[in-house]
């Protein structure tokens, strides 16, 4: 067995997993990216390590200093375990609305954590403006003291995912992967995997899963960034087009509603044995859509981002879910 130099050489090199049934029911090979398997237990630990390692090179990010940033929490986890493998301290702010779990598993990387109302990212108190600007007070005081990785507009995300993520899936397809598919949050993920798969062959079909309340679907649709809809999905969706998702080469978009994305994650439990988070659902929603579209005999990739054990109090919560008109399956509510 190899042994690693430390936890930070677990990060990537993540299995791609068949979805069977899914498989069966379309004709087509439906792979997952089994991102929950990251020593974070996300596919942000890779946005983390790579944002992280471009700070350090540049020296922007010096020894004794602490990493300062706004995240609806699995950046802020993948940061925090960087970080402390790394030697620095963490302060995530994230929004007041975020699953307990989250909150608790950040706490237990040893962040300092700072909750903030959920607000609109044009509104000053959003949690990233509120991270830049405690980021910039600690720098006044010390300068050189935090560093602040602004995941959203921050390329080294981007480029990671296309150096390691999107690579990673050629190799395991042997270059045969016809399309793939994912959900947006900051884009570097997307933005990454679609530029590494259309520089090896540029006929691979880019898809964009989008959950409701956000207005990216619409953005590629119809060219207007319009918000639409709602989801119990945390840590996904935009209101804009940020610098990792800018000018990515995306060929079609879907908007995929709770009601189709909820019950996928109560049938992957159920059929294979993977119990994933919401945007995983929206993920494989999204991969399905399109392998129907590319028709049987295809190989459609698509990316399960986390476990569902961090939403517990939202995805197997009777009361919750009936408020947001979904149900339990039968054989969990029992």
């Amino acid at each position: 067995m190899k042994v690693l130099n430390s936890i930070l050489d677990g990060i990537g090199n993540t299995a791609l997993i068949r979805l069977n049934k899914l498989s069966a029911q379309t004709g087509c090979e439906i792979l997952g990216k089994a991102e929950f398997m990251n020593p974070g237990g996300s596919v942000k630990d890779r946005a983390a390590l790579g944002m992280m390692q471009a700070a350090v090179a540049n020296s922007r990010l010096v020894p004794g200093g602490t990493i300062v940033e706004g995240t609806a929490g699995n950046t802020g986890i993948g940061l925090a375990l960087v970080g402390a493998a790394m030697g620095f301290r963490s302060i995530i702010v994230m929004p007041d609305n975020q699953s307990r779990g989250k909150i608790d598993t950040l706490r237990a990387h040893g962040a300092e954590i700072r909750l903030v109302p959920p607000v609109p990212y044009k509104n000053p108190g959003h949690f990233v403006h509120t991270s830049m600007r405690i980021a910039a007070a600690m720098n006044e005081e010390n300068p050189g003291s935090a560093f602040w990785p602004n995941q959203f507009e921050n390329l080294d995300n981007r480029l990671f995912h296309e150096e390691t993520t999107g690579a990673e899936i050629w190799l395991q397809t042997d270059g045969k992967v016809d399309g793939f598919v994912c959900s947006v949050g900051t884009g570097g993920t997307l933005g990454g995997v679609s530029r590494a798969l259309k520089a090896r062959n540029p006929d691979i079909c880019i898809g964009l899963a989008d959950p409701g309340g956000s207005a990216l679907h619409n953005y590629y649709a119809n060219g207007e960034l319009k918000l639409e809809g709602t989801s119990i999905s945390e840590g996904i969706g935009n209101s804009r087009v940020t610098a990792n998702l800018a000018g990515s080469p995306i060929d079609i978009s879907w908007q995929i509603p709770d009601s189709e994305a909820i019950p996928m994650l109560y049938r992957l439990i159920r059929d294979e044995g993977l119990v994933l988070g919401g945007s995983s659902g929206i993920n494989v929603a999204g991969a399905v859509r399109l392998a129907e579209k590319l028709g049987p005999g295809h190989t459609v990739v698509t990316i399960l981002c986390d476990s569902a054990t961090r939403y517990t109090e939202r995805l197997f919560n009777v009361k919750y879910l009936a408020s947001k008109g979904l149900r339990l399956p039968e054989w969990i509510a029992q």
